[in-house]
């Protein structure tokens, strides 16, 4: 009998959840809530309308940070890469950058932009910028030479060539790039409303904990950052699947 591909998976996450609820129950001491208690939490704050409130705010500033990025990022990271003298000026100083982790600059996003939105744009912005320029940088260094040696055969323009050559041929790396840069959005705006913001599921983790113990809700915002994060990435990776994206996968 063929099981559908999705039942396997369905089985092992109810499994683990079956041990985790037997675990809390043979140690009732133990502050780690139970899978019953934890959806528990996830109803209380729908019924609060606290739990879209918080995904809203989440994805609102995680998509401007990484639009933002990636608006700035792709197209001088693919200039930078064409243009090595352009590369080996600027490189250096993206070498002093990139290793700056973006919690780095929470106290200096404070002082610019205050505690709100902007702070958390801003740290999810420099979070996302570098890995997408590197990416960028390395995915026009992989071109194939025979492209573009084709392309300068055909005596294509500069913008027939950008657009026809270089674009196609980068988009494949550059949405490998996207994919894991969002999943480092993801990670960046939670532990950003941890401290610079007064709302999104970091914040609700933070409240949660502060406010009583609420340990169920700090669980059910830990469970939802997960499951929002798998959706994210499966959002990415259908993009991947995309046939005008996947040209060069036949490059023998």
């Amino acid at each position: 009998m063929k099981f559908p591909r999705w039942l396997r998976p369905a089985l092992f996450i109810a499994a683990l959840l079956a041990l985790w609820e037997i675990a809390v129950d043979l140690h009732p001491g133990q502050i780690l809530p139970g899978p019953v208690s934890v959806a528990g939490g996830i109803v209380d704050l729908l019924e609060h309308g606290l739990l879209l409130k918080y995904v809203v705010a989440s994805l609102f500033r995680v998509t401007w940070g990484f639009i933002l990025a990636a608006f700035l990022a792709i197209p001088i990271g693919l200039t930078l890469g064409w243009y090595r003298r352009g590369e080996m000026a600027f490189n250096p100083l993206v070498q002093i950058f990139r290793p700056i982790s973006p919690l780095a600059w929470i106290p200096l996003a404070i002082l610019w932009f205050g505690v709100g939105d902007l702070a958390a744009i801003f740290l999810i912005f420099i979070g996302c910028f570098f890995p997408l320029l590197l990416t960028a940088m390395s995915a026009v260094h992989n071109i194939p030479a025979v492209y573009i040696n084709a392309g300068r055969n055909f005596g294509l323009s500069q913008s027939a060539f950008v657009s026809r050559v270089l674009y196609p041929a980068v988009i494949p790396q550059l949405l490998v790039g996207l994919r894991i840069t969002l999943g480092v959005a993801w990670l960046v705006v939670v532990a950003a409303e941890m401290i610079s913001v007064n709302s999104g599921l970091g914040f609700l983790i933070v409240d949660a904990r502060n406010a009583g113990n609420r340990y169920d809700l700090v669980v059910a915002g830990m469970v939802i950052i997960g499951v929002i994060g798998l959706l994210l990435d499966l959002g990415m990776r259908s993009l991947e699947q995309i046939k005008s994206f996947r040209w060069r996968s036949s490059e023998g």
